[in-house]
This record gives structure tokens, C-alpha cells and sequence, in this order.
């Protein structure tokens, strides 16, 4: 389980500092502010945030609108602008772009915490990943978790298990959450490394450690194989 990844970029360091304390004090994980368009391309390249937020008004000759554009067209994450200006000028040249959200200076804790919850809602919808109060981006569910998005990577899901109008996801450091969508959702939104197993069992292959006629193991655990799945399952892991 990872904490949601936000990049500050704010050419005025106490306020980027600000910003940063509020995202930790909320739960979410800020990452090293960037004060220019080059610093924030090296640490979209060094850490991969899951969202940004992004000064309109950058010091250099590349605006927030200049890397905005740039994100938009090789990074697809969402990210928020952040402005001084309200004028129709500066809020037409932001909807070039469209950004999922929108923050004007100065702007409280709530609204910022609002801003990133609209922000990463809007663009999975926008993607077709949106399930329920759940997202899907990058490789990753985003679960709903006490009134904040907890970033669970696919890499660390072991199994999910139907439960009803419930799944369950068993994570590799034992940990589990309960989301309210079908298995058959989910499935169509995870990676090629899950297979579906049982009616009931969806499997990460990159835990597979043992296959018989009627289960598999994913490291300890025995799963139950349903017979109409063990086909596909031989074909998905090369056994024949």
C-alpha cells in the first residue's frame, strides 16, 4: 500500500512548503517541491507522482500551461492548477488544457484536500476507470480509505476474492481491503498478470507458486481452480 504521490510545483518556496505540510497532514505523500519547468520534469521522470499541483505562473519562460501540456501528452496523470489570478484571461488559458481541478490563492486545507479528491475522480472517469468511489490509474487502484484515495499497486496485489456485490483484495504484506464492485469490473481494469481462477478467485500470476488439478497457490495460500477455468488458466501460464 503506497500513499497517493503529489508534486508541488511553485516557484515561491514558503507557499510550495505550505502546500507540502497540508498534503502530508492529510494523509498524502508530497513529494520534494519543484520551482520550474525543468526541475519538474525531473522528478516526474525520478518518481512518477500520481497527480500535480501546478502554478499557473512559473519563473522561467515555461509556464504551469506549458508543463501541463506536457503531462497531458506523455505522462497522462491529472493534475490541478494553482493560481493568484482569477482574471478571465488566466482562467481561459487554464482551460486549454482542461485540468481536472482548479485552486485560486489563498485557499484552506478542505479545498485543497477537494480539489485533489475532484481531481483524481474526474480524470479516472474521463480515462473509463472509474469503479464506484474507487479509481484506477497508472498500474494502481486508488481505494476510498477513510475519506481519502490509498493507492494499493497492482504489483502488490496477491488475489481478490468475491464476496456478494463485495470484492476482497489480499495484499502481499497481508493486508486486505474491501471495495463494492463485481469481479468481473475489476478484472477488466487489472493488468495481464491477473487471471480468473474459480467464480470466485482472481489471481496475480507473479505469485503463482504451485498448480495441481484442482487449486493453485499463490505463495502459501491455496486457491480453489473452477473446472471451466483450468484451461485457460494452463494456456495463461505457459504449461502447454
Amino acid at each position: 500500500m503506497e500513499k497517493v504521490k503529489i508534486l508541488v510545483v511553485e516557484d515561491e518556496i514558503i507557499i510550495a512548503d505550505s502546500i507540502c505540510n497540508a498534503l502530508n497532514e492529510l494523509g498524502y505523500h508530497a513529494l520534494e517541491p519543484a520551482i520550474n519547468f525543468t526541475e519538474a520534469i525531473e522528478t516526474i521522470e525520478s518518481e512518477r507522482p500520481d497527480i500535480a499541483i501546478l502554478d499557473i505562473h512559473l519563473s522561467g519562460k515555461k509556464s504551469g500551461i506549458d508543463l501541463a501540456k506536457r503531462i497531458r501528452e506523455s505522462y497522462h496523470f491529472p493534475f490541478i492548477f494553482l493560481t493568484s489570478n482569477s482574471d478571465s484571461f488566466t482562467i481561459n488559458q487554464a482551460k486549454e488544457v482542461k485540468p481536472p481541478a482548479y485552486l485560486i490563492k489563498p485557499f484552506s486545507k478542505e479545498e485543497l484536500y477537494s480539489s485533489i479528491e475532484i481531481a483524481l475522480h474526474n480524470f479516472s472517469a474521463k480515462s473509463g476507470d472509474l469503479m464506484d468511489e474507487n479509481l484506477i490509474i497508472k498500474e494502481a487502484i486508488f481505494i476510498k480509505n477513510k475519506g481519502f484515495f490509498t493507492k494499493v499497486s497492482f504489483s502488490d496485489i496477491l488475489y481478490l476474492k468475491s464476496d456478494h456485490v463485495y470484492v476482497e483484495i489480499l495484499l502481499h504484506n497481508q493486508q486486505k481491503y474491501v471495495v463494492r464492485t463485481s469481479l468481473n469490473d475489476i478484472l477488466s481494469k487489472l493488468n495481464n498478470n491477473f487471471i480468473r481462477v474459480h467464480r470466485g478467485f482472481v489471481i496475480n500470476v507473479a505469485y503463482l507458486s504451485q498448480i495441481n488439478n484442482n487449486s493453485v497457490k499463490i505463495i502459501d495460500e491455496e486457491i480453489p481452480i473452477g473446472k471451466k477455468f483450468r484451461e485457460d488458466i494452463v494456456k495463461r501460464i505457459n504449461l502447454i
